[in-house]
């Protein structure tokens, strides 16, 4: 049986990082934060809609689309979802519990405990990145290359994910 074309794959991961970084990281997150403060929930609303927009649908319209493939049945999120759902909450809690220490609730008005730190760093992080890179990139991967190449490369794409916005903070903050 003859391979599928990788080409449509590597479409997507560049658009994905063209979008993710010209409409996010360079495009709203500046305005957002000018406007309405990067503490506010309105932010963190807005965050999590665009991490929605760009990072998950986008790979079940690719499964659905391009694969033919069921997303939920793709990405294993039918099997032991209720587990997952335990497993998260018990790390959001230890993730909550270790911030709690660091920031005594007293320091909660501070710039760290924010709504967007809440809601989208520790709560929905793991569905917004497990998605498209555990769950998507990382199987699409393997089914060229071998799994610890594929870890590799996944890996690399996951920081590399990060590296525009990390930028951009650094040089408004008076980094770099």
């Amino acid at each position: 049986m003859a391979q599928k074309s990788l080409a449509p794959f590597v479409v997507y991961l560049a658009s994905f990082y063209i979008v993710w970084s010209f409409a996010w990281v360079y495009g709203v997150y500046p305005w957002a934060v000018r406007n309405l403060g990067d503490t506010t929930l309105l932010f963190a609303l807005i965050n999590i809609a665009f991490r929605f927009a760009i990072w998950v649908l986008p790979v079940f319209w690719y499964l659905r689309g391009v694969d033919g493939v069921d997303p939920i049945q793709y990405l294993c999120l039918k099997e032991q979802w209720k587990r997952g759902l335990v497993v998260g909450f018990l790390l959001s809690l230890i993730n909550l519990a270790g911030n709690v220490a660091r920031f005594p609730p007293a320091t909660w008005h501070g710039p760290y405990v924010t709504w967007n730190s809440i809601l989208s760093t520790s709560i929905l992080v793991g569905f917004f990145e497990e998605v498209p890179f555990r769950g998507f990139i990382l199987q699409k991967l393997e089914e060229r290359f071998s799994y610890w190449t594929s870890v590799v490369i996944s890996s690399a794409l996951f920081v590399g994910i990060h590296l525009p916005g990390g930028m951009l903070k650094s040089l408004t903050s008076g980094g770099l």
